[in-house]
């Protein structure tokens, strides 16, 4: 069974610009365009992986939606992201380097936007299926 992941993202061309190319890799993808789309897809979905934009509807919709995620069942299974260029834009960077950092941004990591498609497959094929494995 592949992968699933979840876009949350109010941006409908990087949607456009990340979807197809990880569903031609073997993924399968939804899209959400803000918070409570994604509330409504996340249960019956059941991501594996979660990219979520951080400024949507409000400056602070991403961290309010990984914080609520992170309260649902088999927390343990799933790996979020954080996908912002609010980092680009205020010159403010997040970090996970440490438990106390992942728990602040109710993420386990931090990825800055935008990002080549072939960028993105590599993180999750590199990063993200060896460590959802690990937590198995």
């Amino acid at each position: 069974m592949s992968k699933k992941i979840l876009l949350v993202d109010d941006d409908p061309d990087l949607i456009a610009m990340y979807q197809p190319y990880l569903q031609k890799h073997g993924y399968d993808v939804k899209a959400a365009y803000n918070s409570q789309e994604a509330k409504e897809i996340f249960p019956e979905f059941d991501p594996d992986v979660i990219f979520c934009d951080l400024v949507m509807e409000h400056f602070d919709s991403g961290f309010v939606l990984c914080h609520w995620m992170n309260r649902q069942p088999e927390r343990g299974k799933r790996w979020v992201v954080i996908f912002t260029s609010t980092g680009h834009e205020t010159g403010y960077r997040f970090s996970t380097q440490t438990r106390e950092e992942k728990s602040w941004i109710n993420a386990d990591d931090y990825l800055d936007k935008p990002i080549a498609p072939r960028d993105l497959l590599q993180y999750v094929e590199e990063k993200v299926l060896p460590a959802l494995e690990a937590k198995k």
